[in-house]
């Protein structure tokens, strides 16, 4: 797609029906979950069948929120019973936000998973009983489980809380271009079942997203004050609050090219990453070393340049 096709086709979203399958290959509508999920995706053709196959049957309604990909992400949906808008990427923020706005969502309660995700039967059948009993809380935290390099990463990683299902009309993304949140109304509970992250592209595809991914934590910790619409920095709030104030409070101030050592030991050593095995190693060592240390060097090396 050429500069002046993909700014026409931006001027208003490009919708696409994907045709259903077969009806005796799909339960009968009445039956499904009525929840709505959604699935942003920008060229992921090795891993957005898998996500659709763990929801596409069983949720009323499925979204394809796609970035205008230029591989194959598009024609591997077509094989499902989805439907795919596009909408131009500015961050994952404004992208959450616009699918909640633009998609043709019926539902009251969506559920977002992202392309390298899958739901297992088990978290399934807990949001539809969920769902049938219309429940006080307006969301659900769930933690989601890493699989990297086919086992699941427990030790030193496991246990974090992520906002993904939740009533659409009482919940507001903040404006935050990398690990954003969705802030909903209290009340809100906690998922039994986890989610299942294994990412199929590669180390390859996973070093190039992280070193994207590194220029823009080292340009925040430049900037360092938050938005004002961000979600606040408690000791004593959620586990996303206090991680923001452990970030605010405590990692900021430690040296650069320091810190990261000493959060890889905290993982790896403190909290018994090393019990499961070289795929436990690799995984540490590139997220919670490597990938730290990037943003430590590109964060000193554009505050010398602002220093200029």
């Amino acid at each position: 797609m050429t500069a002046s096709e993909r700014d026409a086709a931006d001027a208003t979203d490009a919708t696409r029906g994907i045709e259903a399958l077969s009806p005796s290959d799909q339960p009968a509508p009445a039956a499904r979950a009525a929840v709505a999920v959604i699935i942003l995706t920008y060229n992921e053709e090795e891993n957005v069948a898998h996500a659709l196959e763990s929801v596409c049957g069983w949720a009323k309604e499925v979204f394809v929120f796609d970035s205008f990909s230029t591989d194959r992400t598009l024609d591997v949906a077509a094989r499902f019973p989805c439907v795919v808008v596009q909408h131009r990427f500015e961050d994952y923020a404004k992208q959450r936000k616009a699918a909640l706005e633009r998609l043709p969502i019926t539902t009251p309660w969506v559920f977002f998973l992202d392309a390298d995700e899958q739901m297992p039967a088990a978290l399934r059948d807990e949001v539809a009983a969920i769902v049938r009993r219309d429940p006080p809380e307006n969301g659900f935290f769930c933690r989601f489980r890493l699989i990297w390099m086919g086992r699941w990463i427990r030790r030193g990683y496991y246990g974090t809380w992520i906002m993904r299902f939740f009533r659409r009309d009482r919940a507001r993304m903040e404006s935050r271009k990398l690990a954003e949140h969705f802030d909903v109304e209290p009340p809100v509970g906690y998922l039994e079942n986890d989610i299942h992250h294994e990412d199929h592209k590669g180390i390859a595809a996973w070093i190039e997203k992280h070193n994207r991914y590194s220029t823009g934590e080292a340009l925040a910790l430049l900037e360092a004050a938050p938005d004002d619409d961000e979600l606040p920095a408690r000791l004593l709030g959620t586990q996303t609050e206090r991680k923001r104030w452990l970030r605010h409070r405590v990692w900021n101030k430690l040296p650069p090219l320091v810190r990261p050592s000493v959060y890889f030991t905290y993982r790896y050593l403190g909290r018994g990453g090393f019990l499961e095995g070289k795929e436990a190693l690799a995984y540490h060592f590139l997220q919670a070393l490597w990938f730290q240390m990037l943003v430590d060097i590109k964060y000193l090396e554009l505050r010398a340049r602002r220093k200029r």
